[in-house]
């Protein structure tokens, strides 16, 4: 079997070799510089007004807050990635790519505005009166290129069942690989329970389960960020030689560009991606559910739950492994580097912990991950699929979570970063095309609230020629 696995690895590593040297990390760096600058910085000057805006309250009674679409789009991002993906980029690429995530999060925040900006825009109302959109539907609509629409949702829905599903599972099943009762077939069977759970929940069982857990990641969150600050203020004395190893790291280029696919920048990009999806047009499918009144609401929504899933949280599992005196090497890639942080600070609640943290985690990943792909597949069929389809499609996801608890650890990862490879570069080329009303919708919130008012958009306002269900 892991011979499979290894051959069909050599063929995803290829073609994400193509992808990413150097066509994503270029894309994704220059689309936030080139949306920062544009903006006037809007994810530095405007951060303190997209705090203000999560507390508003729906523009209808019953509809989707700003912060409702916070917390959903933050459920989707804040997972795995948080804890085993920065910890797999610092033993593979260096501590250096702990900066290279941070500079993915900064410019992403005016990534992350401008398409979210554009998913409410051009939204589209159901037939409930309620919203839905994202980058299949700015595509249709304002490029008028349904085929590319469809394309790109083809795309989120092999990344999000696929690749972030069975990456999810692989992750959960390793964390368990430092106890005593891990064993041959531990991985098979963390992997049918997870994957009958899963099965369970999406079939429409079990929703008691589905919405517990989801209170419960949002707490355990936020005891992960206190935990990880417990352990760097024990260890306060080693902040400065952390922070000097990481900039001395990130800027080291002949290391970078001596070996360029696995270097601190490479890595980065990666798990910076991976953790925040800034301009990959995934979070702009939850951003076009808030039911606002203005589209730049959301897009300052969205660009804070950039920040907090990177700047906060993936800083605190960085700055907690880096300051726990456990040197980072490639056999701790993952969450044995994270444990063993912990254990060496902590003792033996460190380990159970991270196990605790991961299987929340996990399970509220793969639930969030798949119910973007139900959005996709009505877009495809311009309807919703019949039952048939969609009990055989959920079962297929089912496997596929159990197929990811038994794969190699290379083909998990590099499955994932094609996956998202081929999302960024349909919504990326298409959100810079597309920038001039995300601008022009922020000139035209600026002047509102420049003048005292509460922002109110339409889409003359801004010489919108295109139809919009919501904003004429």
């Amino acid at each position: 079997m892991q011979s499979v696995f290894a051959g069909i690895d050599s063929v995803v590593n290829a073609v994400s070799g193509v992808l990413y040297m150097p066509w994503v990390p270029l894309l994704l760096l220059a689309a936030g510089l080139f949306f920062t600058c544009r903006s006037k910085f809007v994810q530095l000057r405007l951060l303190g007004e997209s705090f203000r805006v999560i507390s508003e309250k729906p523009k209808t009674k019953g509809g989707v807050s700003s912060f409702g679409a916070l917390m959903i789009s933050t459920a989707s991002r804040v997972g795995t990635g948080n804890i085993v993906g920065v910890s797999t980029a610092i033993c593979l690429g260096g501590v250096g790519a702990v900066f290279w995530m941070w500079i993915v999060a900064l410019l992403g925040g005016a990534s992350a505005f401008v398409e979210s900006t554009l998913a409410q825009i051009y939204k589209r109302k159901n037939p409930d009166g309620s919203s839905c959109g994202g980058p299949s539907y700015y595509i249709e609509s304002a490029l008028r290129q349904r085929w590319l629409g469809v394309i790109f949702a083809v795309f989120v829905i092999l990344t999000y069942a696929v690749g972030y599903n069975m990456l999810a599972s692989y992750n959960l099943q390793s964390t368990y690989a430092g106890f005593a009762f891990y064993g041959e077939h531990t991985p098979l069977m963390v992997g049918i329970v997870l994957a009958i759970l899963f099965a369970v929940c999406v079939m429409g069982g079990a929703k008691r389960l589905t919405k517990v857990t989801g209170a419960l990641v949002p707490v355990m969150g936020v005891i992960y960020v206190l935990v990880a600050l417990v352990v760097v203020i024990m260890n306060v004395t080693s902040l400065p030689g952390v922070f000097g190893a990481i900039f001395a790291d990130a800027f080291d280029f002949s290391a970078i560009f001596g070996g360029f696919a696995g270097s601190c920048l490479m890595q980065g990009v990666k798990r910076g991606l991976y953790s925040n999806e800034a301009g990959m047009g995934s979070a702009p499918n939850a951003a076009a559910t808030a039911d606002v009144s203005h589209p730049v609401k959301q897009g300052l929504v969205q660009m804070l739950s950039v920040f907090i899933d990177t700047l906060l949280i993936c800083s605190a599992t960085a700055l907690m492994c880096l300051c726990s005196g456990v040197a980072p090497t490639e056999e701790l890639a993952g969450a044995p580097f994270v444990q063993a942080a912990l254990q060496n600070v902590l003792g033996g609640f460190g380990p159970v912990f991270i196990a605790v943290s991961m299987t929340l985690f996990a399970f509220t990943t793969l639930i969030g991950n798949y119910f973007y792909c139900e959005g996709c597949l009505k877009f495809i069929f311009k309807r919703d699929p019949s039952k048939a389809f969609m009990t055989g499609f959920r079962l297929v996801a089912a496997l596929i979570v159990l197929l990811g608890s038994v794969v190699s650890m290379s083909l998990a990862w590099d499955t994932a970063d094609l996956c998202q490879a081929l999302m960024v570069v349909v919504n990326v080329p298409a959100i810079l095309i597309l920038t001039r009303p995300a601008m022009a919708a922020l000139k035209d919130y600026l002047a509102q609230r420049k003048q005292g008012l509460d922002p109110h958009f339409k889409a003359s306002s801004i010489g919108l020629k295109e139809t919009t269900d919501f904003w004429n």
